[in-house]
């Protein structure tokens, strides 16, 4: 720190008044009395948005003060624009001088304060604590010229950061785009053709519909001998015990009409539109919600045995997190809702649509009532394709306008089962996983080199800050520039002009 730089204690040189929140009565929404700020929660970029009124404040701040939470959290500000009240979650700190030189410091020194907050249920610093903060304080002019500096630094940084958004933008926007290319049949064009040219015919949908359709007949009709034979054996032992039930056939959805199929992006010649029973398992759970709240309450819960799978294994990707059990009695009362490899969750409630594969070893449980379970015929429908296909924008905006609740969004069994799925040859949809993969490798790299750039503008923002209260931010002609200005003194004279003008105030 150089000669005509000082460090002295913020109560020294700055006015410091801590909030005190009026009583409760004096709040109000109708614009009476002055805009009332209690934290954090009011603060935006730079000046803080009103919600509430206060016509009997005990603290106020005044026009340019900074606004310091000190609260849950502690260490953020903003500046008020307008004369305010203040509650106990914040403080405000009065520098006419330069107001922004003390901004930028409290920026800089954010976390730091954040660490002195103590308290057991929210952190929270003192007055005492605030006042005592050790400022570094150069001559007038030179503060002056810091703001300057690190705003035009801040300029370009920002210009910067925003050209990586609209970068990372673009994107999400071509990612999107390399979908739709993938589920209309785009992507693979010039690979059926050269299909067809080695002599390579795919079978079409309504070959594959056909095939299916025969295998779910003869999966009953088997299933029909083997219950006649379970009920002769139980006649033959003198009917103890209940009779076998008999099977039950596999229950299709209405196929879509030739009105909604109208509607959707046209498909290659071979393809076709289909809702989701067409492509699960020959049984009547392999798609299947969770169980009802009253069938699985927290009551039921183990400290292990068969895993309770919900949306914080699906947000995260990950089907190992997760410490919710239920005992074998329950998991076969809710064994319609069991889980097993390759079976695919959806994610019902907030963050809809998301799609978790399980892999195989998964540990045997069942769904929680905010999933839903797939179990697709994997001889017809590829799993990864199935979840490029249902978390792409175009799939979301199919159900977009059903899903929104009050609260949060959230989608049920029945608008998965109204939707369409393209159903095409499954060598087909592996070709267009890799062409998928292939394109969206690429964007991935791109985008992790875009945040890591993200990282290095913020750490540079932290380093420019460093810098400016180090002294060392600006040239030394710069420097020079600031000594030649008329009210340039040493910071020892300026400190001691401002104490003696606060006496004078108070």
């Amino acid at each position: 720190m150089r000669e005509d730089w000082i460090e002295v204690e913020l109560e020294q040189f700055c006015y410091v008044n801590m909030g005190q929140s009026p009583p409760s009565s004096s709040y109000n929404y109708n614009k009476e009395g002055l805009p009332f700020f209690q934290g954090k929660a009011e603060f935006t970029q730079l000046h803080p948005k009103v919600k509430k009124w206060c016509n009997a404040p005990k603290k106020v701040a005044n026009p340019n003060d900074i606004l310091l939470s000190v609260r849950a959290p502690v260490g953020t500000t903003n500046i008020a624009d307008v004369k305010c009240a203040i509650g106990r979650g914040l403080a405000s700190i009065s520098y006419q001088p330069c107001t922004f030189y003390i901004y930028y410091y409290f920026k800089l020194i954010e976390k730091k304060l954040d660490a002195l907050g103590t308290g057991t249920t929210f952190k929270a610093i003192s007055g005492n604590t605030l006042k005592s903060q050790i400022i570094p304080l150069p001559p007038l002019p030179e503060q002056r010229a810091i703001v300057s500096k690190i705003e035009q630094l801040f300029s370009e940084l920002d210009n910067a950061i925003s050209n990586l958004k609209t970068a990372k933008d673009k994107l999400n926007i071509y990612r999107q785009a390399v979908l739709k290319k993938a589920f209309e049949g785009e992507l693979t064009k010039e690979w059926r053709k050269q299909q067809l040219l080695n002599g390579f015919e795919l079978p079409s949908a309504d070959e594959l519909l056909e095939r299916i359709k025969t295998e779910r007949e003869n999966q009953y009709q088997e299933q029909l001998v083997e219950w006649k034979q379970k009920v002769k054996d139980w006649e033959a032992n003198g009917k103890d015990g209940k009779k076998p039930g008999k099977p039950r056939k596999f229950k299709e959805l209405p196929i879509l009409t030739d009105k909604i199929i109208s509607s959707l992006p046209a498909l290659p010649k071979n393809w076709n539109w289909v809702r989701i029973d067409r492509l699960q398992e020959h049984f009547n759970y392999s798609i299947k919600a969770g169980p009802f709240g009253s069938s699985l309450k927290k009551s039921s819960y183990t400290e292990s045995g068969y895993k309770i799978y919900g949306q914080e294994q699906v947000i995260s990707s990950n089907p190992l997190i997760g410490n919710y059990f239920v005992n074998k009695e329950k998991y076969d009362e809710l064994f319609s809702c069991a889980i097993k490899p390759n079976d695919i969750l959806i994610s019902l409630v907030g963050t809809v649509g998301k799609v978790l594969i399980l892999p195989d070893g998964v540990a045997d449980g069942i769904i929680n009532p905010r999933l839903v379970k797939i179990s697709l015929n994997l001889k017809y429908y590829s799993t990864l394709f199935f979840k490029y296909y249902f978390e792409s924008s175009f799939l979301k905006s199919l159900y977009a306008t059903e899903s929104h609740g009050a609260t949060m969004d959230i989608i049920n069994l029945g608008i998965i089962q109204d939707l369409p799925y393209p159903l095409f040859s499954l060598i087909e949809q592996t070709q267009i996983v890799k062409e998928i993969e292939y394109r969206l490798s690429v964007t991935d790299k791109v985008e992790e080199t875009i945040e890591q750039n993200l990282k290095k503008a913020e750490a540079l923002r932290q380093s420019i800050l460093k810098k400016a209260f180090e002294g060392k931010l600006l040239s030394k002609a710069e420097i020079e520039l600031c000594k030649k200005q008329p009210d340039y003194e040493p910071a020892e004279k300026l400190l001691a002009r401002i104490k003696k003008e606060k006496l004078t105030v108070t």
